[in-house]
This record gives C-alpha cells, sequence and structure tokens, in this order.
C-alpha cells in the first residue's frame, strides 16, 4: 500500500508561518540591539563635528 503525502490545511499552515514571523521578528530585534551596544562601545564621546586630518584636507584642496 502506498501512503499518500500528507496535505497540509489551511490553519495548520497559518500557525506555522505565524510562528515563523514571530521568530524573524525576535531575531531582528536582537540583532538591532546587539548592533546598537556596539555601537555606543566603539563611537567616541560627541557626535558632533570634527575637524580631522582628511576634512583638512578636503577644505586645503577645495581653498575653503
Amino acid at each position: 500500500m502506498k501512503k499518500e503525502p500528507k496535505s497540509v490545511d489551511r490553519r495548520d499552515f497559518f500557525r506555522k508561518a505565524s510562528f515563523g514571523a514571530g521568530a524573524a521578528g525576535v531575531a531582528a530585534v536582537a540583532l538591532r540591539n546587539e548592533a546598537k551596544a556596539a555601537e555606543t562601545v566603539d563611537s567616541p564621546k560627541g557626535d558632533g563635528y570634527r575637524e580631522t586630518d582628511h576634512v583638512k584636507k578636503f577644505y586645503k584642496l577645495a581653498r575653503f
């Protein structure tokens, strides 16, 4: 006797799809929080304007 493949009914499909979407959302939030934590650790104090060497070189070449 051949076994017929089990068909996925509509409710099962949506249940599994919602679980997958929820898991993807949780993973996205976790990655975003991890990226923010790494960003705050590596960033220097003060996010304002800084005149670095490459900015000074641009000003010199642009004659500002």
